[in-house]
C-alpha cells in the first residue's frame, strides 16, 4: 500500500508537470473511485465468511438443541411410568379398604358397637387415600400436557433442523452441479492454465493470466477472450449467485511510469477486463458481478507463473438459510 500511495505521488508530480488540470482532477478522481470500491470489496468478502461461520454454528446449536430435547422428553416419560405406577398401586390400595369398608358396613349390629371405632379409622383412611388419588390424577394430567409439550418442541425443532439441513444439502447439489456445467464447458481448456474446484461451498474458476494477457497488459487477447465467453455463456440464467471476479500477481514489482504503475493496479484492471467481456457477451446481470484486486498478496504458491491469475468465484445466494435461523431465534 506504502508503495502505490509512492507511485501515485510520483504520477501526481508527472501529471501535475505535463497535463492540464482538469484532467489531472478526473484520473485523480478515478483513482480515489477504485479505492473505495476495493475498501467495499474487501468488506463484503469479509462480512460473507462470518456470515457463513455463523451459519454453520448456528446449525450445530439447532443440532445440540434437538438432543437436549430429546433427553428431557425420555426424562419426563420416564417420570410419567412412575406416576402412572403408583396410581395403579394407589389405585388397588384405594379398592381394598373399600372392599374392607363395604365388609364392615354389612356387620351385625353387635358388631357394629365393638367395631365403630375401627370403621371411623376406615372412613379415615379411605378418604386420605381418595385425596392422594386426586392428587397423583392431578400430577399425571399435568406431567401429560408436559410431555405433549416437549413433544411440540422437539417436533419443531427437528423440522428446522430437516430444513436447514434439506437447504443445506440443495445448496451444495447445486454447487457441485454447476462445477460440472462449467467443467464441462470449459473442456478444451483444461490443460491451458483453466482449474475448476470446490471449496467451501463455492466453486473457484482460475484462469492463469498466460491464458488471457499479454506480459503486462490489462487488455485480454484473443483465446483468452473466448474462454471467458465461454464461461460467461455457462453462466446465464445462474442469477441465484455472486459473482467476484479477482486479479491477482505475482511479487515481481512494475516499473512502468503509465498504467497500470503497481501490482494492485494491473489486479484491479485485469479483473474489470474480464467483467467487461464478460457482460458484453452474456446475459448475465451485472447486479451480480463485481470486480476486485488482490495484487500478489495472495498466492497460491511459489509458482510466480500459476500466482498469476484470475479467479472468478461463484457463492450462492444463502438468504432462505438466514430467513430460517432468523425464525429459530
Amino acid at each position: 500500500m506504502k508503495t502505490f500511495y509512492l507511485s501515485l505521488t510520483v504520477f501526481t508530480l508527472l501529471l501535475t508537470s505535463c497535463i492540464p488540470a482538469r484532467k489531472y482532477e478526473d484520473l485523480k478522481a478515478k483513482s480515489e473511485q477504485c479505492q473505495e470500491e476495493l475498501n467495499a470489496l474487501k468488506a463484503q468478502s469479509e462480512k460473507a465468511i462470518t456470515e457463513n461461520k455463523e451459519l454453520t454454528e448456528n446449525l450445530k446449536n439447532s443440532q445440540r438443541e434437538v438432543i437436549t430435547v430429546q433427553t428431557e422428553l425420555t426424562d419426563v416419560k420416564r417420570r410419567f411410568k412412575d406416576k402412572e405406577e403408583q396410581y395403579e398401586k394407589l389405585e388397588n390400595l384405594y379398592d381394598a379398604v373399600l372392599s374392607r369398608y363395604d365388609r364392615l358396613l354389612a356387620s351385625t349390629a353387635n358388631e357394629n358397637s365393638s367395631l365403630s371405632s375401627s370403621l371411623e379409622q376406615t372412613k379415615l383412611d379411605l378418604q386420605r387415600k381418595e385425596d392422594e388419588l386426586n392428587k397423583l390424577q392431578r400430577d399425571l394430567e399435568a406431567l401429560r400436557r408436559e410431555l405433549e409439550e416437549k413433544q411440540r418442541a422437539l417436533e419443531a425443532r427437528e423440522k428446522r433442523v430437516k430444513e436447514l439441513e434439506d437447504l443445506i444439502a440443495q445448496k451444495d447439489a447445486a454447487v457441485n452441479a454447476l462445477k460440472d456445467k462449467i467443467q464441462q464447458a470449459l473442456l478444451a481448456y483444461k490443460d491451458k492454465g483453466l482449474t475448476v474446484e470446490e471449496k467451501n461451498g463455492k466453486v473457484y474458476v482460475s484462469l492463469e493470466a498466460k491464458l488471457l494477457f499479454p506480459s503486462g497488459s490489462t487488455k485480454v487477447d484473443s483465446k483468452g477472450k473466448a474462454a471467458i465467453i465461454e464461461l460467461a455463456k455457462a453462466l446465464e440464467g445462474e442469477n441465484d449467485l455472486e459473482i467476484v471476479v479477482e486479479g491477482h500477481t505475482d511479487t515481481d514489482k512494475l516499473k512502468s511510469s503509465v498504467h497500470p504503475k503497481s501490482n494492485w493496479e494491473l489486479s484491479v484492471l485485469r479483473a474489470t477486463s474480464v467483467v467487461e467481456i464478460m457482460t458484453a457477451n452474456s446475459s448475465i446481470d451485472p447486479k451480480i458481478l463485481s470486480a476486485a484486486g488482490r495484487g500478489e498478496f495472495l498466492p497460491i504458491g511459489t509458482d510466480k507463473a500459476k500466482n498469476r491469475r484470475i479467479e472468478v468465484i461463484l457463492t450462492p445466494n444463502l438468504n432462505k438459510l438466514f430467513e430460517i435461523i432468523s425464525s429459530d431465534q
